[in-house]
Parts: structure tokens; sequence; C-alpha cells
């Protein structure tokens, strides 16, 4: 069986998650896609990585 190939990148994303939001979240996730004109999956990795600032011993 042959591994399956799709479009060559630097940085693979492998790993798969779901989350369920509220009205506002919802609201505030779909009105930063429309401004900065990306989508959801991009817009969570760019919060995410905003996330690391708080972390502890960075």
């Amino acid at each position: 069986m042959t591994k399956k190939m799709g479009r060559p990148t630097d940085n693979p994303k492998k790993y798969r998650i779901a989350v369920r939001l509220d009205e506002e979240s919802k609201n505030i996730l779909e009105q930063y896609c429309k401004e900065k004109k990306v989508n959801q999956m991009e817009a969570a990795r760019r919060g995410i990585k905003k996330l690391k600032d708080d972390l502890k011993g960075k």
C-alpha cells in the first residue's frame, strides 16, 4: 500500500482538534477571519501562538 501524497509542505499539520464555541466566540472568529482574510484554522493557530506569551518559563 502506497502512502497518500498531498501538497508538499515544510510545516505538516498532523494533529486534529475539535472545539465547541459559544455565540460570542463564534462571532469573534468569523469577524477576524473576514477582516484578515484567513480561514478558521489559520485564525485558531494564530490565537494559540499568542498564548505562548502567557506560559511560565517561556
